[in-house]
């Protein structure tokens, strides 16, 4: 407690005072032997630095835990990796990159307010995409229809009905 308040730039016999603690016994441990546990939290310091530049400042406290304990073979907590890297001001990307959720919000003003009714063709056309996940990729269906005759110009549609009458014939009959 005494070295936390002396680094921060207090005198060590006032705080030896406050916290009723022999000022002699302050000097013999500053001067004493660096203990085991600083010398390994040093050599630690330097190891994870130089895990964290050979990932070029990519890899964060559970990446450079793992190649030191797994590339390395050194025991070390992921609380301890965390906290010296903290102290030597280092750190990783973010994991994952945060998206806006879009799937309800209105990409477009609504230009036909709702209406697709009309009475000739090549008045309104309407279309819509759908991206599928698969094993092998994405698959992307996409449908262009003319809103009077439902005609359908590009993708797959399998009609419920026949079409209303159209000036051009369609091509899936």
């Amino acid at each position: 407690m005494i070295a936390v308040l002396v680094g921060q730039g207090y005198r060590p016999k006032q705080c030896c005072r406050i916290l009723a603690v022999a000022p002699a016994g302050y000097f013999v441990w500053k001067r004493g032997p660096i203990s085991q546990a600083e010398l390994r939290r040093q050599w630690l310091r330097q190891v994870i630095t130089q895990a964290h530049s050979a990932s070029r400042g990519t890899y964060g406290y559970r990446r450079v835990r793992a190649e030191l304990r797994l590339g390395l073979g050194i025991a070390i907590s992921r609380k301890t990796v965390h906290k010296l890297m903290v102290e030597e001001g280092l750190a990783g990307l973010p994991l994952r990159k945060h998206h806006k959720n879009l799937a309800n919000a209105a990409t477009f003003e609504d230009l036909v307010q709702r209406n697709f009714t009309r009475d000739a063709p090549d008045l309104l056309w309407v279309t819509d995409i759908t991206e599928h996940p698969t094993r092998e990729g994405k698959v992307y269906c996409c449908v262009v229809l003319d809103a009077h005759s439902r005609r359908v110009v590009a993708g797959r549609s399998t009609p419920t009905r026949p079409p209303r009458s159209s000036p051009t014939p369609c091509p899936w009959r």
